[in-house]
């Protein structure tokens, strides 16, 4: 059981496999067309396609994002802002492309504080990273606690990263938004409700002078072919894409229930993920998990999350499995 990814842990959409099939040895030997996938997605979020950049996974739209911002070094060696504890690709990409990542701590409760991101706005302050809902917490934040910090660090950019929106119900993308803020960027996947996180696809929105940087940066037909058949057919099984999110949302309240019964600390998670305290033996109840066949992800060393383990809510099925499992490897440690 992968259980540290936050994958979607039942499969993409029976349509999907399909649409696969029917993909032949041309569709292999020539690029792919982009336009039905484009227009899928600028469809599902209301938006023209030209507010649409597919990327290859989301975390190509990340690297392109920092890869446009960095650019400039007017100032000397630019930086990048963001939270900690955070997703390590916006530090990954911003140290790769020669730039500096500036963390900003999140006290215990996860929650944001913009006035302290704002205080930390250098002159070499070129892009902000922040997810929605948090990783690894899964913590929400105010859409228009966004917005307005969107319009304060401007002419800063904001990336907004909204990997777990749909699990969420709650998204930055808007048309209007996006052309009165023309330094918000928000990123998408789809790899985690759709289930499609092998064939690597994702989207920055935004309006489009502000992708046009981003275009620049991104390689052409970096979206391979089998990826974008997939997208268009994924999008359109709203019935499979919504059952899963039912299921993660059942598997959250199932995660949280079962950590008050046991005496352990989570967060109020909006995402399709539940962080846990589960104490001083976090390595060995890893461990222990694993011997059972369940991976959830330690992220005990990050700030914040001392003692914690990260588990993936999705089917229920597999959550009442882990659960069991946990509380097997708890009351062996307790002995």
């Amino acid at each position: 059981m992968r259980l540290h990814l936050n994958e979607n842990t039942a499969g993409c959409s029976p349509a999907v496999i399909e649409a696969l099939r029917e993909l032949g040895r041309l569709d292999a030997a020539c690029y792919p067309e982009y336009g039905d996938a484009q227009q899928a997605v600028g469809d599902l979020f209301g938006v023209p396609r030209e507010y649409v950049l597919l990327t290859n996974g989301l975390d190509e739209g990340i690297l392109a994002a920092a890869g446009a911002a960095l650019r400039d070094r007017a100032d000397g060696l630019p930086e990048a802002l963001g939270v900690a504890p955070a997703f390590d690709m916006y530090e990954g990409c911003t140290t790769a492309l020669g730039g500096r990542m500036v963390n900003v701590p999140l006290e215990n409760d996860f929650a944001l504080r913009a006035d302290a991101l704002r205080g930390a706005i250098s002159p070499r302050t070129r892009i902000v990273f922040l997810a929605n809902p948090h990783n690894p917490s899964g913590v929400p934040i105010p859409l228009d606690r966004l917005r307005d910090l969107a319009r304060a660090v401007a002419p800063v950019m904001l990336f907004v990263d909204e990997a777990y929106a749909d699990f969420s119900g709650e998204t930055l993308i808007d048309r209007r938004a996006l052309d009165d803020i023309p330094t918000l960027l928000v990123g998408r996947t789809f790899s985690k409700a759709y289930g499609i996180a092998g064939l690597r696809v994702g989207a920055v929105i935004g309006a489009p002078k502000t992708l046009a940087p981003l275009r620049q940066v991104v390689p052409p037909y970096s979206v391979n072919a089998w990826a974008a058949a997939a997208l268009p057919v994924a999008i359109a099984d709203r019935a499979y894409r919504d059952w899963y999110i039912a299921q993660a949302a059942e598997s959250r309240a199932l995660l949280a229930q079962a950590a008050r019964r046991l005496g352990l600390e989570t967060w109020p998670s909006a995402a399709n993920f539940v962080l846990v305290r589960v104490g001083a033996r976090v390595g060995a109840i890893v461990e222990a998990l694993a011997v059972r066949g369940i991976r959830v992800r330690d992220r005990s060393r990050e700030h914040g999350c001392t003692q914690c383990i990260r588990i993936t809510a999705g089917v229920v099925d597999d959550t009442r499995r882990v659960l069991a499992a946990l509380e097997e490897v708890l009351c062996d440690a307790a002995k």
